[in-house]
């Protein structure tokens, strides 16, 4: 690690109430082989031994606490606060191969036109290795089409360049899950996410606390393409994929709503299904009005 007051990487770590885990992830970061990074951990608010297993690394991180307003809020704070020219982010369940920021920043170098890139990951749960199934396999180059269906990107393998947060702006703090989802269609309509097709990340999983275990995600999904279909940056192919990747969620999430007794809910998913949906922006500039009668 640098005591550099401008490194090449800064390392933004977001935890809350981990500190029964925590250490193994800044343990992960410190053997890192690139030396040019500095670690940043965002307490978002912990009420457990967070700080008191983070003192003995006080010469090695910084730490930011604020209130718990959850994860995204977490990530922006150290986005924020970082000095580096990327960004790596690491979930505190996650550790990383002592060669991923060396190999990812030579790809940048050596791919200076690139902006973001992850690499692949070795998944554990519950202790047990298990292989991701076809449709979890991460793509390289323009996967937003892919990407609309479920996330294809994991936070803990990727590394950025900080000026994309000036074109895409921030995670958004009004999504209690899937905010990740949400920042990599916002990056993968404008932009290819490469591929490192190395393992350079432990993902652990099956833990009660994972945001992924929040029932009904695919309501935080379909916000985030709603709000992406009222933004304009969509091409007409790609508007026309997420039209089509909203209806079908709706659909989904709609019968799910009236399986579990939420009928009001499943009629408003229901409606959205079945709505034809808003047209792709340049082909409401180019339609020709309508000759009056």
């Amino acid at each position: 690690m640098t005591n550099n007051t401008h490194p090449l990487v800064s390392v933004v770590i977001p935890t809350y109430n981990r500190g029964w885990i925590i250490q193994q992830a800044v343990d992960s970061v410190l053997a890192q082989e690139f030396p040019d990074f500095e670690l940043l951990i965002v307490d978002d608010g912990s009420t457990d031994q967070t700080l008191e297993v983070l003192v003995p690394y006080r010469n090695h991180l910084k730490i930011y606490r604020q209130e718990h307003l959850g994860v995204s809020a977490a990530r922006n704070t150290g986005v924020i606060a970082a000095a580096g020219r990327y960004i790596a982010f690491l979930d505190t369940d996650d550790l990383w191969l002592s060669r991923k920021l060396s190999v990812q920043v030579g790809f940048f170098h050596a791919h200076p036109d690139a902006r973001i890139c992850q690499t692949e990951e070795i998944w554990i749960r519950n202790g047990v290795r298990i292989y991701p199934k076809k449709r979890h396999r991460k793509p390289s180059g323009m996967i937003f089409e892919r990407s609309l269906d479920l996330c294809l990107v994991s936070p803990s393998a990727v590394m950025m360049d900080r000026r994309l947060f000036d074109e895409v702006g921030l995670f958004d703090e009004r999504l209690a899950a899937c905010e990740d989802y949400d920042m990599w269609l916002r990056i993968g309509c404008r932009y290819p996410v490469h591929l490192i097709d190395s393992p350079l990340v432990v993902k652990r999983g099956g833990h009660a606390d994972q945001l992924s275990s929040i029932p009904g995600l695919d309501r935080f999904r379909i916000a985030s393409i709603e709000k992406l279909l009222r933004s304009g940056l969509l091409s007409c192919d790609q508007h026309r994929s997420a039209v089509e990747a909203l209806k079908k969620k709706c659909a989904v999430y709609a019968g799910g709503c009236r399986k579990r007794g939420r009928p009001v809910e499943a009629d408003y998913y229901e409606r959205l299904a079945e709505a034809d949906g808003p047209s792709c922006p340049s082909e409401r500039k180019n339609a020709r009005p309508e000759t009056p009668a």
